[in-house]
């Protein structure tokens, strides 16, 4: 095998597959990464078992092949060598890299060897813009659950119906809805997709607003297909949670408040509250007026941000990076905020519930 590149386009290609490269393995060849130019095309491919990613690179192919080179070792050495045109040549198991005056000559493994992309029975699939998906996982992804400990929690629900595709994440203090209409109507289908894929395909994805995203569906996988790259994922198996009948349209309290103000303020309260403190942000919602509290062992704070309030007065405290995390990616200026009472969860919903984002309150011990 005998390849010419330019570096940045090998490097790019490189930095794409590498997503799918386990930490650890006890299968040495999926520390590797496949370089496969036995057809005309040249294409790289990673695959830890769960997540698979493979993209096309441009470059000469002057000996058709394929052999599977460490991946760490692989990208330093492409990321160390001049800007320049890199020729890589295999022969027995033995690679030479050069560019320049750089000669480099590592070890390869049979490409023959290595655990490639599976092929898929693409059963149904959907179409919506690059910058719409990647807005999707941007405004979804922080609910999911970090541990293990409920499989469900660490994905992320896709439920297409008709020209709706709903994406929700929770992690058991939270919920976050989005709501996007696509341009054509498709089949039911529900699927949870694990948050680790959606991370790694937001790091990716260009998110041209020009360019689609392909999501094919099976029993088992979702592959989503943009530009030069393939994306494999096994679904997490299950049935998700009934979030239907989280949600509800009841409310004892209606706030609007600039969206900008809220955040800024929130945020400054937690400059008092060191990463182990699990202060909470009291709101004291009056007529035309929110009054933040928040006490930690380094000092106090208070702030009136200014409301529009429908309904009756209430004392309600909240995980502070709860709201943040929820404000930061909502793009409207002023946001509407509904609750019942200090017990129940609150919404941030738009009028057309485009977003939803859910958040349990927490106790405390302040009296008005």
């Amino acid at each position: 095998m005998k390849l010419i590149f330019h570096k940045t386009d090998l490097q790019n290609a490189i930095a794409i597959v590498s997503k799918a490269v386990p930490a650890k393995t006890t299968m040495p060849i999926l520390e590797c990464i496949l370089l496969d130019a036995s057809g005309d095309e040249i294409r790289l491919t990673a695959n830890d078992m769960e997540l698979a990613i493979e993209t096309r690179v441009e470059g000469q192919i002057l000996e058709q092949g394929k052999t599977a080179i460490d991946a760490k070792l692989f990208s330093e050495i492409i990321r160390k060598l001049p800007d320049s045109d890199v020729v890589i040549e295999e022969r027995d198991e033995k690679v030479s890299i050069l560019c320049e005056k750089a000669n480099f000559h590592i070890s390869g493994r049979r490409g023959d060897d290595f655990v490639g992309m599976p092929s898929i029975e693409k059963e149904q699939h959907i179409c919506l813009s690059q910058f719409t998906l990647k807005e999707t996982i941007r405004q979804t992804i922080f609910s999911i659950a970090a541990s293990e400990n409920n499989k469900l929690m660490t994905g992320e629900l896709f439920e297409m119906e008709g020209n709706q595709l709903k994406v929700v994440s929770l992690d058991g203090h939270r919920i976050s809805i989005r709501n996007v209409e696509l341009k054509d109507s498709y089949d039911k289908k529900k699927v949870i997709v694990p948050g680790k894929t959606l991370m790694e395909i937001s790091r990716i994805l260009p998110g041209d607003n020009e360019k689609e995203v392909t999501i094919f569906f099976s029993r088992n996988h979702i592959l989503f297909e943009f530009d030069q790259t393939l994306v494999l994922s096994r679904l997490i198996e299950g049935e998700y949670f009934k979030i239907d009948q989280m949600i509800s349209s009841d409310y004892e309290t209606k706030i609007t408040v600039n969206k900008r103000e809220f955040l800024d303020a929130i945020e400054r309260s937690t400059l008092l509250i060191r990463e182990s403190d699990k202060k909470p942000i009291i709101l004291d919602i009056r007529e035309g007026s929110m009054e933040l509290t928040l006490n930690s062992m380094i000092g106090s704070m208070k702030e009136d941000v200014l409301i529009h309030k429908k309904g009756k007065d209430i004392l309600i405290g909240f995980n502070p990076r709860f709201l943040i995390d929820a404000l930061r990616v909502i793009d409207d200026e002023e946001i509407d905020i509904y609750m019942v009472n200090s017990k129940a969860p609150c919404f941030i919903r738009d009028q057309e519930s485009r977003y939803i984002y859910l958040i349990l309150p927490v106790n405390f011990n302040v009296t008005r």
